[in-house]
């Protein structure tokens, strides 16, 4: 999914977190006081929670979506997972490469290929009901997948149009029409018919597109507000923009789910709040602050305090910092000059220098310099490098590899930019124009950034947006970006490039079909090293989620799968009867 919705996936990285979070750095380490991603190295902040009390989510802002046929922004899809429905299937609750793992959740396993992965059977585990008291039935997994077909309901994962056989022209059932791709021969058994292979249609059941919405439920556009539970909790309030509380499901049996441990008796989600604000609060963490967590990352203007407190109580032994799996990226548009030649782009690889945007972007405690377009979450920790590209550039190569391509007049390039990236720009700007580059900057305002890039008859010659994979495999990664029949007029998503290649879109066709996950997951980083070699963009930055939780809060990392946010499945409270047992509204 594109980084605007802050994607995306999997890492086989781990934190050090439990020590301290300093436990994993050296005295020359410039991320003292973060924990380092090394293989293997896991814990968690805060020990084992207690169970009850009531947990605060402090946030900057409100959930663009909470229904699952609408849901795809990674901190908001882990929220209604892990606390409002389950899926057919799902990752463990634990930190760094144990996370990866698929469990079964509603289902009874992970599903049962045939017809070489063209047919999945489901079977729903027994016993699974709603917050009513209500049966779970396999026919209200079937109505949600349907669901994310409705143009009413859109925003959310789209695999089911993708993968499911028979769906051109369908627009979902709330007109009475159904799919005959998905079979549900009596309540507990749910058959997907695909249009082609597909090995990896388990990880793709983690969506929430793959949770349950019973049809009596249905209220189209504002279920949003109010999804019906399956989960641990259910919304007892929810006012938009301003605080939601959830209240346990007294229906939902932990011994069907091995994952949720629902530690809280009420969770509390304040919203509205002002970034620097929350962190203030949650770097005194005094009071109710002291069972509160963040929603949005840390600011980079609080990273300054944070590690300059080398105390037994720093605030610093309470932050969080998983690496996202997303991967920042400058696209060059390949539809026209001079960016439609392959050495004039990998010019550009060569020019910039990314230990620049890395400083831009809040130095090396929240990012790395990135050198391919595969992030280290889905290559086993490898941090490819297949051009040999130097963090801070190399400008005579870069000129070299213009006079190759006939550049040797000054190149003109417009570069449009969020407000928010004026910095970065300005940085790449200098880059090229060391080069023979000559850059001009446009500036929009964020809210209209990606319709603008997005227009593809206006599209500029660079602009800056970034991808995070949906599920830890390279299919929900590379196709998005590189895959030239993904390309839309308006509305264009992902491939901002433009790059339209027919040896990587026939590679792409070939990898999509292989059935062995090892084999698939080997082939997809021989593209990734490929299309590199194209250049139709340039990998910048290797982003970490920074998250500061209260010091009564227990059980919390990063979740390697939801782009590090804070797994809700195991995060509570040390000392229940310390948080306080009515937050009702504040002044803050």
């Amino acid at each position: 999914m594109p980084k605007l919705l802050r994607t995306t996936l999997a890492t086989t990285l781990a934190i050090c977190l439990a020590a301290g979070l300093g436990a994993c750095s050296t005295d020359d380490d410039p991320r003292e006081g973060l924990a380092q991603h090394t293989p293997g190295a896991v814990g968690i902040v805060g020990g084992t929670p207690q169970r009850g009390g009531t947990l605060t989510i402090l946030a900057d802002q409100d959930f663009p979506h909470l229904d699952p046929a609408r849901n795809w922004v990674m901190p908001a899809m882990d929220f209604g997972i892990r606390l409002l429905y389950r899926t057919l299937v799902t990752f463990k609750a634990e930190p760094g490469r144990g996370g990866t793992e698929l469990v079964p959740d509603l289902a009874t396993d992970l599903g049962q290929p045939s017809q070489g992965g063209r047919v999945w059977t489901f079977t729903l585990k027994k016993g699974l009901k709603y917050e009513d008291g209500s049966p779970i039935r396999a026919q209200d997994v079937k109505y949600n997948v349907e669901r994310s077909f409705a143009p009413q309901l859109s925003g959310g994962p789209d695999y089911a149009r993708r993968y499911l056989a028979g769906t051109e022209g369908y627009e979902g059932p709330l007109d009475g029409e159904h799919l005959d791709s998905i079979e549900t021969p009596d309540d507990r058994t749910i058959v997907f018919r695909l249009n082609r292979p597909v090995g990896e249609f388990s990880q793709t059941a983690t969506l929430p597109t793959f949770s349950p919405v019973p049809p009596a439920q249905e209220k189209g556009a504002r279920y949003d507000l109010r999804p019906f539970s399956s989960g641990p909790y259910k919304i007892d309030e929810y006012s938009k923009r301003e605080r939601m509380v959830l209240i346990r499901n007294p229906h939902w049996d932990p011994a069907t789910d091995p994952v949720r441990k629902a530690y809280p008796d009420k969770i509390v989600v304040r919203m509205g709040r002002n970034g620097a604000h929350i962190d203030d609060r949650l770097i005194a963490s005094e009071g109710e602050d002291a069972s509160s967590v963040q929603w949005s990352d840390t600011q980079p203007d609080s990273m300054p305090e944070l590690l300059a407190d080398t105390s037994k109580s720093a605030p610093r032994k309470r932050l969080v910092a998983e690496i996202t799996g997303c991967t920042d990226m400058l696209h060059l548009n390949t539809s026209k000059p001079p960016f439609d030649d392959s050495t004039a782009r990998k010019a550009v690889q060569y020019a910039i220098n990314r230990e620049d945007q890395v400083a831009a972007r809040g130095g090396p405690t929240l990012n790395e310099p990135a050198t391919s377009y595969l992030p280290p979450t889905l290559t086993g920790g490898d941090r490819a490098n297949p051009l040999d590209l130097s963090p801070t550039g190399n400008p005579g190569r870069a000129r070299e590899l213009l006079a190759e391509a006939g550049r040797k007049q000054v190149v003109t390039a417009d570069f449009t930019v969020s407000r928010e990236d004026t910095a970065r720009a300005q940085a790449i700007q200098k880059d090229l124009s060391r080069v023979g580059i000559n850059v001009r900057i446009q500036i929009v305002d964020p809210a209209v950034y990606f319709d603008t890039i997005g227009d593809t008859r206006k599209a500029p010659d660079m602009s800056l947006s970034g991808w995070c994979p949906d599920y830890p495999s390279g299919a929900t990664f590379l196709p998005f970006l590189f895959d030239g029949r993904m390309i839309k007029e308006k509305g264009n998503q992902g491939n901002y490039s433009q790059f339209r290649d027919g040896e990587t879109m026939e590679r792409i066709d070939e990898i999509s079909v292989m059935t062995d996950a090892t084999q698939a997951s080997q082939a997809w980083r021989e593209l990734d090293r490929q299309i590199m070699r194209k250049s139709p963009a340039i990998p910048l930055l290797w982003e970490r989620r920074p998250l500061l939780v209260g010091n009564n809060i227990a059980g919390a990392f990063g979740h390697s799968v939801w782009s590090g946010q804070l797994d809700y499945a195991v995060i509570g409270l040390k000392h229940p009867e310390k948080s306080p047992a009515d937050q009702g509204s504040d002044a803050s």
